[in-house]
């Protein structure tokens, strides 16, 4: 039990030593310390142990060279092999074999290094043919990666269906894939429109993606998995930006998006869309797909080598959206920045899953912050819109009292706008509480800065109308202009974002200037008809005024107001009966009770037809061609 016991312990001061001890001087000098220190530790029976011990580490030194030697030997005749090692299966398998072995043969010795040195020389040879052989690893990667990437196949997805289709992405028709089943080559491919994007592109056969998912493997194990990622990222990088040039994206800085003409760039936005659907819904699901079949255990690997596959294509999409929103910001520009402002905003949950991982993050982000951006190039235009109306100068009058250029426009421009209104109002929702408005309690953003645009109008409107000399023609102008405004905003989402409210006020406004022409243009005329009590009465100029006179004062009258507003226009056929009839309603009782009056007066007694010029009939016939436009044609009748 004692001779097992010292064994033990003498066992234990040799390991001692020997770990402590970096070279053989040093091991020597804490075995004479030990021997001084007991009896038990004597020079020669450690120095006995430490012999054997010697033994058995030369032993296990030679037998890691002889594997190191062995592998050695394997390995470069693979390294310095002229033809792709892929090329055949026995030869790929005999590679990877090799290095496995000599992973797991770095991984057994490694601790030992620090404690015996030649065992770390030897590791330190293994790693330069290590090396050599990831150097080809590397090689062959790339080769299956481009042999791979010269067919690639259209599948559901994640390999959901029987048939397959070659789709290309450099058709003709804009928003069409040319779709073929790659059953007769020499047939001229059939462009299809893409109606569905719940498609996957297998880029690479299912054997390659195998071989490549084999090496990366050992390329990962062995410590090259950022090198193994860049190879693979190379290759897949040149795939996809190709793919996207194809769909017609080009790489334009935002330099060159701001300088360019924009008939040209409405045309550039048309493919921006396009290719950005096609790239989020289609090619960055395949290469997320790819990756993590290429890397599949591998979490890390996977998501660097798709965040460098995709980052300079999910770059150029973004810039291109960033330098439309920080560009002009026209008017005319409001349905291209909302068509992209839609595109993106719907792609956003694509964003989201695409770029999941830690390394995307950065590209989320710049996804929202421009989405925010273009939004707030959605205000600004509308802001721009409002500078427009109040920019807009009062110079020479419409002709005729007619419709404003002004009117058309805004009115126009904002029924097309609101055909986006949900998108308008999610823009607005972000702006709440900076457009002028005494109650926006109850309203949407959206509605109070439509009704602010309204009263902008009105405003420059009436400004308008104070160019004209006739006061009557002014309303006739607010009139043609107030009823335009009113039925665009009735038959479009503007009437359900104004409210019936405004509605009803503005139409009511109408009315207000029909009678305010009524009054500017009749009001004389209608005196002079009006029943005295007495033959003549204190009309003009403090004068009386017997019926002859009256009944010439209103035929001069009449016909110099029919003469100049034959000229006029009302536009609207409806609000010009009602206006007819309003006129009618007003002067053919009053005429008809004061021709009565003439013919029964004494002063004028029998000769009564003498100084009657128009019947009641005629009256009617003038007013009825009052606000053609065309000069009239009722006074030829006479």
């Amino acid at each position: 039990m004692e001779d097992n016991s010292e064994e033990k312990l003498i066992e234990v001061a040799r390991h001692i030593a020997k770990t402590l001890g970096h070279n053989e001087y040093m091991t020597d000098d804490i075995l004479q310390i030990f021997s001084k220190f007991d009896g038990r530790f004597s020079r020669d029976k450690l120095s006995e142990k430490m012999s054997g011990a010697a033994g058995d580490d030369l032993r296990a030194r030679a037998s890691l060279e002889q594997t190191l030697e062995s592998l050695e030997r394997q390995i470069s005749q693979f390294v310095v092999a002229e033809h792709p090692i892929w090329s055949d299966s026995v030869d790929s398998s005999a590679f990877l074999d090799s290095i496995d072995e000599l992973i797991a043969t770095f991984r057994y010795w490694n601790p030992m290094a620090n404690a015996d040195q030649s065992i770390g020389a030897c590791l330190v040879r293994a790693e330069d043919f290590m090396q050599q052989a990831i150097f080809r690893l590397e090689e062959e990667f790339r080769l299956l990666m481009e042999r791979g990437c010269e067919s690639f196949e259209l599948a559901r997805p994640y390999g959901n269906g029987d048939s397959t289709e070659n789709v290309l992405f450099d058709s003709d028709d804009d928003d069409e894939a040319i779709i073929t089943n790659g059953e007769d080559h020499n047939q001229i491919p059939v462009a299809q429109p893409l109606t569905r994007y719940d498609i996957v592109i297998d880029a690479l056969p299912s054997g390659t993606i195998n071989d490549l998912h084999e090496i990366a493997k050992r390329m990962v194990a062995a410590g090259f998995g950022k090198e193994c990622s860049h190879v693979y990222s190379g290759c897949r990088r040149e795939f996809l930006e190709e793919s996207m040039s194809r769909l017609g994206m080009q790489k334009l800085s935002i330099e060159e998006v701001q300088r360019m003409p924009w008939q040209d760039l409405e045309d550039e936005i048309d493919k921006w869309i396009k290719a950005a659907n096609v790239a989020l819904r289609i090619l960055f699901p395949s290469e997320r797909r790819l990756c993590d079949r290429v890397f599949f255990g591998f979490s890390s690997a996977a998501d660097l080598s798709f965040m460098e596959v995709c980052r300079g294509s999910t770059i150029q999409i973004l810039n291109f959206a960033d330098a439309v929103a920080i560009g002009s910001r026209s008017p005319e520009r409001l349905f291209k920045i909302l068509d992209l402002f839609e595109t993106l905003r719907d792609l956003m949950p694509d964003f989201e899953s695409n770029f999941s991982d830690q390394y995307c993050l950065g590209l989320r982000k710049d996804a929202v912050a421009i989405l925010k951006r273009l939004g707030e190039a959605i205000r600004g235009i509308f802001m721009e819109l409002e500078n427009l109306i109040r920019r807009d100068p009062a110079k020479a009058p419409v002709p005729r009292g007619g419709l404003h250029p002004i009117t058309r426009y805004v009115m126009n421009y904002l029924r097309a706008a609101c055909r986006s209104r949900q998108t308008l109002e999610q823009v607005f929702e972000e702006n709440v509480n900076l457009l002028p408005s005494k109650d926006s309690s109850s309203s949407s953003s959206l509605s109070v800065q439509m009704a602010w645009i309204m009263e902008l109008l009105e405003s420059n409107l009436q400004m308008k109308s104070k160019i004209y000399g006739d006061s009557a023609l002014c309303s006739v102008f607010m009139m043609n202009n107030g009823r335009y405004i009113v039925q665009k905003v009735n038959d479009s989402e503007l009437g359900s974002l104004l409210g019936d409210d405004w509605i009803r006020k503005h139409t009511a406004k109408i009315k207000q200037f029909q009678m305010s022409y009524q009054r500017s243009s009749w009001n004389k005329a209608l005196g002079m008809l009006k029943a005295d009590n007495g033959s003549a009465a204190p009309n003009v100029a403090g004068k009386s005024l017997s019926m002859k006179d009256k009944m010439k004062f209103f035929n001069s009258h009449f016909e110099e107001t029919f003469k100049t507003q034959s000229h006029w226009i009302i536009f609207d056929e409806q609000l010009r009966k009602d206006l007819r009839i309003s006129l009618a309603n007003l002067l053919l009782p009053a005429y008809g009770n004061f021709i009565r009056r003439l013919q029964n007066s004494p002063e004028v007694g029998k000769h009564a037809d003498k100084h009657i010029k128009y019947t009641v009939e005629d009256i009617e016939a003038h007013i009825n061609d009052l606000f053609q436009g065309d000069g009239g044609s009722a006074g030829s009748r006479k």
